[in-house]
């Protein structure tokens, strides 16, 4: 394979995610919602897309758990630990919202 080949590849795969977002029945976010100040507005924002999207598969609580849990892992490593503490609180917001049990701890 030559190098141009590989970068191609490379600069393509790279943004797979993005693609899968944009493209796959996930739900239509808003723009930034991710990037949001308060773990509450992510999770209210998150919650008006999933019952107004036409395009998800699930319920809307699934569906909204989902895309905020797609968006922690694909950030993986590179999420500052504010914002990975912001949006975890987001997820505990989002139970609230949709009025879902707290999340059972590993040790049970």
């Amino acid at each position: 394979m030559s190098q141009t080949a590989t970068h191609a590849h490379s600069a393509t795969g790279a943004r797979w995610s993005q693609r899968v977002t944009d493209t796959s029945d996930a739900m239509d976010l808003d723009p930034g919602v991710f990037k949001l100040r308060s773990a509450q507005a992510i999770a209210r924002s998150l919650k008006r897309s999933a019952e107004r999207s036409r395009r998800r598969k699930s319920e809307p609580y699934r569906s909204a758990m989902s895309m905020l849990t797609f968006y922690i892992n694909r950030a993986g490593h590179n999420l500052w630990p504010t914002r990975l503490r912001r949006l975890e609180a987001a997820k505990r917001a989002l139970r609230k919202l949709f009025n879902k049990p707290a999340e059972r701890s590993a040790g049970r």
